[in-house]
C-alpha cells in the first residue's frame, strides 16, 4: 500500500521530467534563444579562422569556379559585303535544234548523247538511194547538155569559116564578071563566056545568103544548148544538195544532247533529232522584286553557287535591268553573262545567286560565337576579373608577401556583351555595333560559360583534342 507522501513525491517527479524533455519557444524563453546565438556565432568564427589557416593559398581564386576551356578570336578589320541572293535561270548564247531539210530513213547514227562535235561534223545519214540516182541522171543530163552545146559551138565556128570563104568566093566572082563585061564590050570575048562567068557570080552570091541562114540556125542552136546545160546543171545542183541533206552536220560546236530518234526510223522534213548546246558562254536571268530592283546597278558583281555551298562556281557582273515591272510577278528582270563554270554549269539550270550591293570594312564574328537570350544576341568578350574591396585587399598583403618576380598572371574571365548583328557573310556575321577591331571573342566553350566565368584559352587543335576526350569518357 502506497502512502500519500509516496505519490506526491512521485507525481511532482513526473512533472519535473516531462517539464526537461519538452523545450519551450524562444520565443518564451529569451535566454535559450541568446545562448543559441551566441554559439552560431562561436562556431561561424571558428570554421572561418580554420579555413584561413589550413584552407588554399592561391588567393581568391584557388577556391572559386574551376575554368572553362575555350578557344578565343581576335577582332580584326576585314571586307564585309552587302549582298542579295536570288534563285536565276541560265540560257545558253548557243543552242541548235537539228532538224532534217528532206525525209528520209535513219541509216546511220555517227554520235552519241552528251559528245562534244564541232562545226561540220556528221550527226546523222537518212537514206540517200532515190537521191543518188537522181543527182547521176542530173550529172549525166548536164554531161549531154554540155556535149550538145559544143558540137553546136563548133558548127557555128565552122559555118562562119565557111561563110569567110563565100565571102571571098562572091568578091572573085564580081571581079571576073566586071573584067569579063570590059573584054565583051571591046570585042575580045565572046557573050557566051560573060553568061557563064554571071551564072558562077549568082552561084557564089546564093552560097553566102545559104551560109548566113545556116549561121543563124546554128547559134539559135547554140543557145538552147547553153539554156539546156544551165537548166540540168541547176537539176544537178539541187539534186546535189537534196543529196547532201541526207547526212545532217552540226552547224556550231557544242555538245550533243538527247537523241529522240533511233536507227531506222522514217523522219520528215523539220522533225527533232537532237539538239547540240554550248555552255561556255551563258546567261543568266534573275528575276528581282520591285522593293529590291532600286539597288541594283549594272556592273554589280554576280556570284553563282551551287545549294548547299558557299564556294561561288564563277563571277560575272550585272549586264542589263529592265526597264519594265513584270506586271504578273511585280519583278523586274536583270540579266548577267557567264564564260567558263567548269563544267558545272548547263543550259536551262536553276541556280543560287548572290549579288555584291557594296563592299567596305568592317568586323565579322563567327556564327559559332554567338549566344541568343531573350531575343537578343550576345557574344563573350575575354576580359580581367572586378575583386571586390576585401579580395582586394588579399590580394594587396599576398602579392607584398609574395617574393619579387612570381607574380602571376591575372585569370581572364568572360563577359557578356551585347551586339547588333547584320547579313551572314559564309559562316560570320557582320557587326552592326557592340564590338570594335582589337577586342578578342570566345569562340567556343559558350554552353558552359556564364557572364563572368574564369576561363583558360586554347589553341583549336587543343579544344578538338579535348572535345574528343571529353565525348570518349561520355561513351
Amino acid at each position: 500500500m502506497v502512502s500519500p507522501s509516496s505519490s506526491q513525491s512521485a507525481a511532482a517527479e513526473t512533472s519535473v521530467m516531462e517539464s526537461v524533455a519538452k523545450p519551450q519557444p524562444l520565443a518564451q524563453n529569451p535566454r535559450n534563444w541568446l545562448l543559441a546565438a551566441a554559439a552560431l556565432i562561436v562556431i561561424a568564427g571558428g570554421g572561418f579562422a580554420l579555413w584561413r589557416l589550413f584552407g588554399p593559398k592561391g588567393g581568391p581564386q584557388a577556391g572559386g569556379p574551376q575554368a572553362v576551356p575555350v578557344t578565343l578570336e581576335r577582332m580584326q578589320s576585314t571586307t564585309v559585303r552587302e549582298q542579295a541572293e536570288f534563285v536565276g535561270t541560265l540560257d545558253s548564247q548557243a543552242g541548235v535544234v537539228l532538224q532534217p531539210e528532206a525525209s528520209g530513213r535513219i541509216t546511220r547514227i555517227y554520235v552519241s548523247s552528251g559528245d562534244q562535235v564541232a562545226a561540220g561534223d556528221p550527226v546523222m545519214e537518212l537514206s540517200a538511194d532515190r537521191s543518188q540516182a537522181e543527182l547521176n541522171a542530173a550529172l549525166a543530163s548536164v554531161s549531154a547538155a554540155r556535149s550538145a552545146r559544143d558540137n553546136a559551138r563548133a558548127q557555128l565556128r565552122s559555118l562562119e569559116a565557111q561563110r569567110i570563104r563565100l565571102e571571098a568566093e562572091v568578091e572573085l566572082q564580081n571581079t571576073e564578071y566586071d573584067r569579063a563585061q570590059r573584054l565583051v564590050a571591046a570585042g575580045a570575048l565572046a557573050q557566051q563566056e560573060l553568061d557563064e562567068v554571071a551564072r558562077d557570080r549568082s552561084a557564089a552570091v546564093s552560097s553566102l545568103a545559104a551560109s548566113a541562114q545556116e549561121i543563124e540556125a546554128a547559134r539559135a542552136s547554140l543557145n538552147q544548148a547553153d539554156a539546156f546545160l544551165t537548166q540540168s546543171e541547176a537539176t544537178a545542183a539541187a539534186t546535189q544538195e537534196d543529196l547532201l541533206d541526207k547526212t545532217v552536220t552540226a552547224p556550231i560546236a557544242g555538245t550533243v544532247g538527247d537523241i529522240e530518234v533511233e536507227l531506222g526510223d522514217y523522219v520528215q522534213a523539220g522533225s527533232t533529232l537532237t539538239t547540240i548546246t554550248q555552255n561556255n558562254d551563258l546567261e543568266l536571268e534573275i528575276s528581282v522584286p520591285t522593293e529590291q530592283a532600286e539597288q541594283m546597278r549594272v556592273g554589280m558583281p554576280v556570284e553563282l553557287l551551287t545549294f548547299g555551298s558557299d564556294t561561288p562556281i564563277t563571277t560575272g557582273a550585272i549586264s542589263f535591268i529592265s526597264p519594265q515591272t513584270d506586271p504578273d510577278t511585280q519583278t523586274v528582270l536583270a540579266k548577267a553573262r557567264f564564260s567558263g563554270g567548269a563544267g558545272r554549269l548547263q543550259d536551262n539550270q536553276r541556280i543560287d545567286v548572290r549579288v555584291i550591293l557594296e563592299e567596305g570594312p568592317g568586323l565579322l564574328v563567327p556564327a559559332t560565337a554567338v549566344t541568343r537570350l531573350g531575343g537578343q544576341t550576345f557574344v563573350y568578350v575575354t576580359a580581367e576579373p572586378e575583386p571586390s574591396e576585401g579580395e582586394a585587399g588579399a590580394a594587396q598583403g599576398q602579392s607584398q608577401s609574395q617574393p619579387q618576380g612570381q607574380d602571376q598572371a591575372p585569370q581572364q574571365v568572360a563577359k557578356l556583351r551585347p551586339v547588333t548583328l547584320g547579313d551572314m557573310q559564309g559562316n560570320s556575321y557582320q557587326v552592326l555595333d557592340g564590338l570594335s577591331p582589337g577586342e578578342t571573342i570566345v569562340t567556343s566553350g559558350l554552353l558552359n560559360l556564364q557572364d563572368g566565368t574564369p576561363i583558360a584559352p586554347q589553341s583549336e587543335s587543343e579544344s578538338a583534342a579535348s572535345s574528343g576526350a571529353q565525348s570518349n569518357s561520355g561513351s
